[in-house]
């Protein structure tokens, strides 16, 4: 028995034209990205001539978009690359990259053609600062588009009558999991005692999954005079914008406070468990997701994992993730050891062999009881 392929698409308003493609995220494998590829159903009444193109975009945006006449809001694009699909420059052919296309092609008839983009090495994955309370319009994010439109040439104002925008993302997968713990230690020493205090935070791994808990080990030999109480263990992500104002946001999204105290000439050896999820910060403000916090498949934002070649200046916004463990011993103690938190590399999927297909709407789902806007797939309309 075969199972239904998915495809996605999105209708201009005057149905001019149509964009199909098998997939919303798009993954960067360190070593390579899967490139982005669909085909655009055309109706030639509708384009009354005109030619019909393709955009792949990738774009910072940093501040409030009705500040943007007034120069006060950033876009900065990263990105941009545009085909011409109607009329065709090349035989449908050699534009037939992958078999999701010779399906789509095969299906929607001589009317459909086909697109294909590869991602430069040097592209940031998809990050959106969540605004806070009073932040109403501000926007700090690198987001993706792919965008069909017609006109009479590629540099015409695009009309959104006979334009159709999609918001994809680009994620990134953990890579091949380093066996090395991280771990840090520091001796801290006090006026007035002989002996110094001893403190240890390790970690079992190096790299922990969206979903998963975050064990903790901290060892605390206390040999001076003082008695160490108020111990909390927390997950913070730190978000750099590094583009534009070199903002720097530092949020707990795990934290675990405990009650333990360590007197002075005593040891203590515990294992705290940490929960980074997003669950369990949707109320809160000026967190990095990987989306938009209303869809239902948005998660913290991963770990940001730029090779040594690319210039980190030009990532727009980078996320490192850290486990600090605090205290208070005549003054604030604290020890930080770093890791990755990243989707885990899926199991590869079968392939889909048979013609057998099914169409859905290119938005993503949203949570129970939240409300879509009306162009909430495009970036640019939002």
């Amino acid at each position: 028995m075969s199972t239904k392929q998915v495809f996605f698409k999105k209708t201009a308003n005057d149905k001019s034209v149509t964009v199909y493609m098998a997939k919303r995220d798009f993954v960067d494998h360190c070593d390579f990205v899967d490139p982005v590829d669909g085909v655009v159903l055309i109706d030639p009444v509708q384009l009354k001539g005109k030619k019909v193109y393709v955009m792949l975009s990738c774009t910072f945006r940093y501040g409030r978009q009705d500040m943007a006449v007034l120069g006060a809001a950033l876009r900065r694009d990263l990105f941009v690359a545009t085909r011409q699909v109607f009329p065709e420059l090349q035989d449908k052919e050699k534009l037939t990259h992958t078999k999701s296309q010779q399906k789509l092609l095969r299906k929607l008839g001589d009317n459909a053609y086909p697109f294909f983009f590869e991602f430069p090495d040097n592209l940031p994955c998809s990050v959106a600062m969540q605004p806070g309370p009073r932040d109403v319009g501000k926007k700090c994010a690198v987001e993706f588009e792919v965008t069909a439109f017609c006109a009479a040439n590629r540099g015409d104002d695009l009309d959104k009558q006979s334009s159709v925008c999609l918001a994809i993302r680009k994620i990134q997968f953990s890579p091949d999991s380093s066996k090395l713990a991280p771990a840090a230690e520091n001796t801290f020493e006090f006026l007035m005692s002989d002996k110094p205090l001893h403190l240890k935070l390790s970690l079992q791994k190096e790299t922990y999954y969206h979903g998963e808990p975050v064990n903790a080990s901290v060892e605390i030999n206390n040999l001076s005079s003082r008695n160490i109480k108020d111990i909390s263990v927390s997950v913070e992500q730190v978000t750099n914008v590094v583009l534009y104002s070199n903002d720097k946001y530092v949020k707990k999204v795990a934290i675990k406070e405990a009650s333990d105290t360590v007197p002075s000439g005593t040891s203590l050896k515990k294992d705290y468990t940490l929960y980074p999820l997003l669950a369990y910060n949707k109320e809160r403000r000026g967190i990095a997701l990987d989306g938009k916090l209303k869809h239902e498949d948005t998660n913290l934002a991963s770990s940001s994992v730029v090779k040594d070649e690319v210039l980190k200046e030009v990532q727009g916004i980078l996320v490192s993730y850290k486990v600090v463990v605090r205290m208070i011993a005549s003054g604030d103690i604290s020890l930080e050891v770093p890791f990755k938190l990243m989707h885990p590399k899926p199991d590869p999927g079968t392939v889909h062999e048979s013609d057998d297909m099914t169409f859905e709407e290119f938005k993503r789902a949203y949570l129970i009881g939240v409300v879509g806007d009306v162009d909430d797939d495009c970036p640019t309309e939002a």
